[in-house]
């Protein structure tokens, strides 16, 4: 992109703006802009006296915090802001924060699910509305979107990101930051995105929060860093650091990912915060002696603000002091954060964002829940339909509906909804009897185990209680087809919620076997924030739809998929493994040395001797009320040469009845490299929708930034050699033809 002389000049203008104050700041201000503080006592009740509250009421009214979150609502940061604005020296208002990551009080899909839809427009409308809602309350800012790719299903974040692959994740990258932050982070209806986790998060061994990533650099390069330069590219404002090392360095205090890729090779002019905490967590990493020397570590390192782990208003002053951090570094974060408040509006205007008729007018209005209706429905994806038992008959059928979820208005709201109300989503048994013309039973059957801590759980639940079986199987042999509702609690993944056995919980897969002995008409009906280990259920259930954990509006969503009003299009962004034990598992895999077996009976090659290679599902599964027919995949040339390009063209058609949308996606091999390629990689993809007997020829573009990728010249550059394509309607493809790179 080429600065236009206009843009130079606001570029200086803003500069100067951002210089004019930094020229009046004491150290012990700029230091405090790098301070951010959770809210830490009820703003509308006495003013805390003794303790951490009254310590953190003292930094702000001197000035010495930059940013607080955990803050909502007009009343509440209208006030912090006043002290920011009217009680300290210079006045320099507060950024507010908050985890706006996929809706603020009215909720759409969590974000996996959401990527399920393939639909970028879509997902950047769902953004721009959570955006609208919660800058309606004061929010400016949200810690979103979460662009770690994510491959092993244990994991529990992976509900908060766009799944496995880089390049669908770029795209999501790019379509969420550009749907917070809008046209104008200025404007009252768009709030500041956050890149995390800076990086390698969903790496971690095992599969556990928090733990160690260590991956080689290819890795880094070709699949984690993408989605991250992709957010740059997008203009996203700030950036979050990973809890984890990262090849032995805390990400947080990691001078590589922060100063020389971030700031450095992509010219990053955000700032960085760290996540909760993981300042003084180097502590616990053993990469600093205490919380001064995490300080030290972490600001020359290109962390910019400590989210409340208070190492910086503790220790930089006498850091700069001391001579063991430059005032420079300092003076260098503080710039960044000035920037973006003075981009926000907020030294114009301090309380732009705290109109409390706005906050009435905008919170819950109707449009947004047509809005998250319209993406739930998107979001599903059906993953098999033996006999075509979907969509229900409307009229004349007993449906028995069974599963504690199905009658659950909490917990489809999903992980990471801090501001929703308990109890506000629509349940599956709800968007089922909004239909009238069938008689519909329900039962529990078993309770879904959501954890055994305090935080999750008040009331542990028995894991192990079949009491409501005899209920289930009365209902279900009375009942022309079953809907079972199960899989996890929106609160089994998420932050903190790894887990080792990745199956249906507690006692739901026996519940799910009794019921198909009494009547195979069964209809699943997966709630979850992951990818399930679900093979039983794979073989013997003849429908089974993931619907993931979609929000304020999920029981409608589900239902009008169920019944045929909306024919489900959603194609899985993770694969679904057969067992936990083939985690981690992907689809761009290398094929190593031994890929095949090469003699009968051998088992000296890659697999596993109690289990298949294959996955359950594959990315990019999904299936539809129409059937599609790909054929006619040509190119425009056999090849091209650095500087051309190529058109690769199929035709689809749908030969089914009834109307349907089909994600149409392109993967290429690229055979021979400097290093080891995968064995195939998404590289275009295109969302169409057809009439019955209606065709369309999709075309995709292949360039050389097409081919590119990090070689061992450490590089990014595209190779020549042999390419095949393959074209389909999901990884699993079988139309494939090839081209040549010539150099």
């Amino acid at each position: 992109m080429i600065n236009t002389p206009v843009q130079h000049s606001e570029s200086a203008r803003l500069e100067a703006k951002v210089d004019s104050v930094l020229k009046r700041m004491t150290l012990e201000e700029k230091v405090g802009q790098l301070n951010q503080y959770s809210g830490f006592w009820d703003i509308t009740g006495p003013t805390p006296k003794e303790g951490q509250a009254a310590k953190k009421y003292a930094d702000l009214k001197k000035g010495l915090v930059g940013s607080m979150l955990n803050v909502k609502g007009v009343k509440d940061i209208k006030a912090l802001q006043k002290i920011a604005v009217e009680q300290t020296r210079l006045g320099i208002p507060l950024i507010f924060g908050f985890d706006v990551i996929h809706g603020y009080k009215t909720i759409s899909p969590i974000p996996l699910a959401e990527s399920a839809s393939w639909d970028m427009e879509a997902i950047k409308k769902s953004s721009a509305m959570a955006a609208e809602e919660a800058a309606a309350v004061g929010i400016n800012w949200t810690f979103a979107p979460m662009v770690d790719v994510g491959r092993d299903a244990r994991w529990g974040r992976v509900m908060e990101g766009a799944g496995e692959d880089a390049f669908l994740g770029s795209k999501i990258a790019t379509a969420r930051v550009q749907g917070f932050q809008g046209v104008d982070l200025a404007a009252t209806n768009t709030i500041l995105a956050c890149a995390k986790h800076f990086a390698g998060y969903a790496f971690a061994e095992a599969g556990k929060e928090y733990n160690t990533v260590d991956v080689s650099e290819t890795v880094l390069q070709n699949i984690i860093f993408p989605p991250f330069k992709a957010a740059v590219d997008a203009g996203v404002s700030t950036f979050m650091n990973s809890f984890s090392q990262l090849n032995g360095i805390p990400a947080t205090g990691n001078n590589y990912l922060q100063r020389q890729i971030l700031k450095g090779d992509w010219k990053f002019n955000g700032f960085v915060v760290s996540d909760w905490g993981s300042i003084k967590e180097l502590v616990n990493h053993g990469f600093a002696k205490d919380s001064k020397q995490a300080a030290e570590i972490a600001i020359n390192a290109g962390s910019d603000m400590d989210m409340e782990s208070s190492a910086y208003v503790n220790h930089l002053v006498s850091l700069v002091q001391e001579g063991k951090v430059k005032e420079s570094v300092v003076d260098d974060a503080v710039k960044r954060i000035l920037k973006l408040k003075f981009e926000l509006g907020l030294f114009k205007d301090p309380y732009k964002y705290c109109d409390e008729n706005r906050e009435k007018e905008t919170v819950g209005k109707p449009e947004f829940h047509a809005e998250v209706l319209d993406m739930a429905k998107k979001s599903i994806v059906l993953l098999k339909n033996e006999k075509e038992l979907l969509p229900l008959k409307k009229t004349a059928q007993k449906i028995a509906i069974i599963g504690a979820l199905a009658n659950d208005k909490t917990s489809p709201l999903g992980n990471w909804r801090i501001a929703a109300d308990e109890n506000t989503a629509v349940s599956v048994l709800e968007g089922m009897q909004n239909y009238k013309g069938n008689q519909i039973t329900y039962a529990k059957g078993a309770d879904v185990i959501i954890g055994t801590t305090a935080f999750v759980l008040e009331t542990k639940i028995n894991m192990t209680d079949k009491s409501g079986f005899a209920e289930a199987i009365a209902v279900a042999k009375q009942a022309d087809v079953v809907v079972m509702v199960l899989g996890e609690h929106g609160l089994q993944s998420g932050e903190g919620r790894s887990r080792a056995d990745i199956g249906l919980p507690g006692v739901q897969q026996e519940l799910l076997e009794e019921i198909f002995k009494v009547n195979p008409n069964v209809v699943l009906v997966l709630n979850n924030g992951r990818p399930l280990a679900i093979p039983w259920a794979a073989e013997n259930i003849p429908a089974i739809v993931e619907a993931w954990q979609l929000g304020t509006q999920s029981g409608n969503a589900i239902a009008q998929v169920l019944y045929g009003d909306y024919n489900p299009s959603g194609k899985l962004p993770m694969t679904f493994p057969r067992s936990v034990g083939q985690l981690p598992l992907y689809y761009n895999y290398t094929s190593t040395g031994r890929p095949v077996m090469d003699e009968p009976d051998s088992v000296f090659w890659s697999h596993y001797i109690d289990e298949k290679n294959t996955p359950l599902y594959p990315f990019g599964h999904g299936l539809s009320y129409s059937k599609f027919e790909y054929s006619n995949l040509v190119l425009s040339t056999p090849s091209f040469a650095p500087g051309g390009r190529l058109l690769a063209s199929v035709t689809v058609k749908n030969v089914g009845k009834v109307s349907g949308k089909e994600v149409v996606q392109m993967y290429i091999r690229d055979l021979v490299g400097s290093t080891a390629r995968p064995v195939k990689e998404l590289k275009g993809f295109e969302l169409i929708e057809l009439e019955p007997n209606e065709s369309k020829k999709v075309d995709f573009i292949i360039d050389q930034n097409t081919i590119q990728f990090f070689t061992a010249n450490s590089k990014w550059e595209a190779e020549e050699g042999d390419f095949n394509i393959f074209v389909g309607g999901s990884s699993f493809t079988t139309l494939e033809t090839s081209f040549q790179y010539v150099n």
